[in-house]
């Protein structure tokens, strides 16, 4: 993990956060799936958040309760210096998700558009699934976000797992109900396009 750890920080430090490939200007299909299963009040974990604007886009919406993980202490820094003073209303955790310390039935949501297709080997992804179970109060909500089947094979040089809907929430089994989910053509900067599978859950 360490060697994972220092290729998200060279990324961060080699390039703008508005040109790394899965920039967005704005997250609206996350902010929408969020504010439609999500008070103000909420505890909201982004995971993988980085340099995203998702942050910005919740705390322009009024939400208050917001912690920010990632990989990489360069990208939740890109976020920090553009948020400025309203940086300090938001939890900053640098950590790998499938080993950090959170806490038990803390979060009414959890949204993840950044990490989960990066776990190629089954037994990180049945950590991360573990620390979903840990860390999502029941009758909370799970957002995972993941390259399709017509995404790319890399991302970043990086090899990545692809999913069909119903493949992704195989991954978080029964006791996650599937809702429902949607697919998102991006466009990267460079004028590419990616797809994603967006699957919206309950924590049972």
């Amino acid at each position: 993990m360490a060697d994972q750890r220092q290729h998200w920080e060279t990324v961060y430090r080699n390039k703008a956060a508005d040109q790394v490939g899965w920039f967005q200007p704005h997250a609206a299909s996350s902010l929408r799936l969020i504010v439609g299963c999500a008070g103000r009040d909420a505890q909201i974990i982004d995971v993988g958040g980085g340099a995203s604007v998702l942050v910005d886009d919740l705390l322009d919406a009024g939400y208050q309760n917001l912690t920010v993980l990632d990989l990489a202490e360069s990208a939740l820094a890109a976020s920090r210096a553009r948020l400025g003073a309203r940086a300090q209303s938001v939890r900053w955790i640098a950590a790998d998700i499938t080993q950090a310390e959170l806490p038990v039935a803390r979060y009414d949501v959890w949204h993840d558009r950044a990490v989960f297709h990066f776990l190629t080997d089954p037994a990180d992804r049945a950590r991360y699934v573990a620390q979903v179970l840990k860390s999502v109060k029941p009758g909370g909500h799970v957002i995972i976000a993941a390259f399709g089947p017509g995404g790319p094979l890399q991302c970043s040089g990086l090899d990545v797992v692809r999913y069909a809907p119903d493949a992704l929430h195989a991954e978080f089994g029964a006791p996650f109900r599937l809702l429902r989910h949607e697919t998102e053509i991006h466009h990267t900067p460079t004028g590419g396009e990616q797809e994603f599978v967006y699957c919206y859950c309950v924590r049972a």
